[in-house]
Formats: C-alpha cells, sequence, structure tokens
C-alpha cells in the first residue's frame, strides 16, 4: 500500500515547476521531483541514499544549512543560491519525523521579467526622446538651413559660400540624426529570414570589404515569420556593423527555434533566436548595463543609436534583445 500510495504523490510532484527534496538528517537524499533534478543536474536514481553534495555541486551555505537546520516551527530561506541548474532561492523546513523537506524555486525567469521590465523603460525613453527632440530642435534647424541656403544662393561662390554650405550639410545630418530615434512605422508581412540576412551581409561586404569573414549557422527548418522586413534587415545590419566597428575579423550569424518561449509570452509556444557572435573588442563592463539606452556609445565617432533602435524594433515585433 505504502509504494502505490507514493508513486501518484511523485508524479503529481513532478507536474511542479518548484524543485522538492527530502533529506535525512544527515543530508542523504529520500525522495526529489524533476524540477530538482534539473537543479542539481543529477538523477534521483543515481541520488537516492547518497548525501546531497556527493552527487551534486552545492554552495557551502546550503550545506551549512542542511548540518544545522532550522527547528520544526520555523523555516530557513537561503536565497540567490547558485546550482549546476541556475540560480535558486531555497527554503528549508524541518519535519517532525526528522527529515528536512526542501523547496527550490528557479530565478531565471523573474530575473528575465526585470531585464524585460529594464529594457521596456529604456523603450520609452528613447520613445520621449524623440518626440522632445522633434519638437525642440527640428523646427530652429529648419530655420538654421534654410538661412544658410539663402546665404548660399547670395554668394554663389567663394569661401563664405562653402561655409553656408556646410551649414546646409550639417543641418541635414542632424535632422537626420533626430529622425533615426523615431520609432518607425511597421508593415508586418509573412517574410523569409534567410534573404534578409544575406541581403545585409551583402551591404556590410560593401562597406568593410574583405576585412570581416561572416560565417553562417542556419536552421533550414524555420518558417517565414511576421515581420517588418527592412526593420528586421536595419537590425541585423545595425548588429553586424557593431562587429566590424570593433575590430572583429570574425562574424557568426546562428538561427535557432527556442520551445518553450523564454520571453514570457503566454501565447508564444516557440521563438526564433538570432545570434551575432563575433570575436571583436566586446563591451565595456562600465557600458554593459547601459547598452540599450539611448546615446550611450563606447566609440568616439559612435551615436550610440544603433542599440538602441535595433531593441526598439526588436520590441515592437514582440521580441528581446539579449
Amino acid at each position: 500500500m505504502e509504494v502505490a500510495d507514493q508513486e501518484p504523490a511523485s508524479g503529481t510532484l513532478d507536474l511542479l515547476d518548484t524543485g522538492v527534496v527530502r533529506l535525512d538528517g544527515m543530508g542523504r537524499l529520500i525522495q526529489m521531483n524533476a524540477a530538482a533534478e534539473n537543479c542539481f543536474l543529477v538523477s534521483r536514481d543515481r541520488a537516492t541514499g547518497r548525501l546531497i553534495w556527493e552527487v551534486a555541486e552545492v554552495p557551502l551555505e546550503f550545506r551549512d544549512a542542511i548540518h544545522d537546520p532550522p527547528g520544526t516551527s520555523q523555516g530557513l530561506r537561503l536565497h540567490e543560491l547558485k546550482f549546476g541548474g541556475g540560480i535558486y532561492d531555497c527554503t528549508i523546513q524541518a519535519i517532525e519525523d526528522g527529515t528536512l523537506l526542501l523547496e527550490l524555486n528557479n530565478l531565471e525567469w523573474e530575473q528575465m521579467r526585470l531585464r524585460l521590465q529594464q529594457r521596456e523603460v529604456q523603450t520609452g525613453m528613447l520613445d520621449l526622446l524623440s518626440r522632445n527632440l522633434a519638437h525642440e530642435v527640428r523646427n530652429p534647424l529648419g530655420g538654421i538651413r534654410g538661412a544658410a541656403q539663402m546665404l548660399a544662393a547670395e554668394l554663389e561662390s567663394g569661401e563664405l559660400c562653402t561655409l553656408a554650405r556646410l551649414i546646409m550639410r550639417e543641418s541635414d545630418r542632424i535632422d537626420e540624426l533626430i529622425l533615426r530615434f523615431g520609432q518607425p512605422e511597421l508593415v508586418r508581412q509573412q517574410v523569409d529570414i534567410y534573404p534578409l540576412l544575406d541581403e545585409a551581409i551583402d551591404l556590410l561586404g560593401a562597406e568593410f570589404g574583405d576585412s570581416v569573414h561572416v560565417e553562417r549557422d542556419y536552421d533550414p527548418s524555420i518558417p517565414a515569420i511576421r515581420a517588418d522586413a527592412t526593420a528586421i534587415r536595419q537590425v541585423i545590419l545595425n548588429l553586424l556593423r557593431n562587429a566590424c566597428q570593433a575590430n572583429s575579423s570574425l562574424v557568426l550569424i546562428r538561427t535557432r527555434v527556442e520551445h518553450g518561449s523564454a520571453l514570457l509570452q503566454s501565447d508564444q509556444n516557440s521563438v526564433l533566436r538570432l545570434d551575432v557572435i563575433d570575436n571583436g573588442q566586446g563591451v565595456p563592463a562600465s557600458l554593459q548595463s547601459l547598452l540599450f539606452l539611448p546615446l550611450v556609445t563606447g566609440r568616439r565617432d559612435g551615436t550610440g543609436l544603433g542599440l538602441s533602435l535595433s531593441q526598439q524594433i526588436a520590441s515592437a515585433h514582440g521580441g528581446w534583445p539579449a
């Protein structure tokens, strides 16, 4: 009767996303569910009856808590413990029969949710900056350009005419820069991702020549996606240009389908993952947390707009730049 009673319970525990573990007073494994196997990266068949730290790598803080467990009337909560399967919060509860009950909550989704919220704030900042710049800068800029154009027409030639035309060119450049802040009007339709990748690679070759070699690692099973082809091509080109401007000699473009939806969208069962990996200098540690903010750049001649716009386009497609 005991065996028949425990089998359904074990099956029910395996349906939980929370890891559940029962240890004896010495730390030997009595029971664990599937989520706990993923946490410790060990099967229950291999671990049952053995000390948990003999079959899995565990933090010292966790081991000390097992050696000195809380009383039966209270539990102990350990935060952000690093196990083989990720980062977990762990609750340890002593049971009256002398065993310990462990609950292991994976923090991956919570951390990802916080990162997504941060990305949304950054995207909102870019949109706000776009509107303010368009209102506060473009109107007087148009007046400056118009005046320079009139001067150039009056002077016709000479050094002053050259300077007037320089003002016109620089005004146009600033105006274009401001326009690039704006969120594009997306026109979504079914598109094949691979022609877009090839077009971006061709444009990169025309701009940087043979200084960089691009390798393709494509999943041929990826179907057409619903997206704005121009915007997606721009994102890919921005990433490739960033790689080249970081003195990369080799860039790998990899496509995969990820199941289980890492984007926390309940109506999505799978997502397209596009990786652009290069051997360049990388992002300075001081800029990594600010990378997608507008006007943040590690290059002296950079505008700090490429990644901000790429994030904006990705978010508009329900995606997430990682």
